[in-house]
């Protein structure tokens, strides 16, 4: 048992994680002609809460029951993870990006994500509020306005040879791109 544990804990080379994750679109399609994504998720729930008249969630959310198993799934995994299989060691990073993030303020590296930058603390700085309230908005408003998310266009989409999924994928590149090279910068030094 522990050196499943140990095996589960590294992280899994590309060559295994990578046709894994490509292997659910043809299985979702074969087992019952489904669409792979995330973002579809919230709009069920909505629908399922939300008794009200609204055209956009009035419809039959049960057929995509499974969706929501999904997403439940993500959660109930990233909650088990982070309880049971959680590493007390420092995150590893490059030093030449500890060098440029210390110009930043940053030097927290005991968790996957810099303390610096998200806390309940950080929530109430205008660096904190435009990284974390500006950009879930931007991630949302995105999502919603190109019609799915990354999973939805990237892996399903892209893999069912539909245009409009690259046209997505490209632009949620090219914004990368865009907000880790210039936009980000910016933003750290306020």
């Amino acid at each position: 048992m522990e050196q499943l544990s140990m095996w589960l804990r590294q992280p899994w080379p590309w060559y295994v994680a990578g046709p894994l994750i490509g292997l659910t679109v043809p299985l979702l399609l074969v087992l019952g002609n489904k669409t792979f994504g995330i973002s579809a998720s919230l709009r069920h729930v909505c629908a399922a809460c939300i008794p009200a008249n609204i055209p956009f969630f009035t419809y039959e959310w049960k057929k995509e029951k499974w969706n929501l198993v999904f997403a439940l799934g993500i959660l109930l995994g990233g909650f088990l993870a982070m309880t049971f299989m959680r590493d007390s060691t420092a995150v590893t990073v490059h030093p030449r990006l500890v060098n440029e993030l210390a110009g930043y303020g940053i030097h927290d590296y005991s968790s996957l994500i810099p303390g610096e930058l998200f806390s309940w603390q950080q929530l109430l700085t205008v660096r904190g509020l435009i990284m974390m309230a500006g950009g879930g908005f931007l991630v949302g408003f995105g999502t919603r306005y190109a019609g799915g998310c990354t999973s939805g266009h990237s892996i399903m989409g892209l893999a069912s040879l539909q245009w409009p999924s690259l046209a997505a994928t490209c632009c949620f590149m090219a914004g990368g791109f865009i907000m880790a090279n210039l936009i980000l910068p910016f933003i750290l030094s306020l």
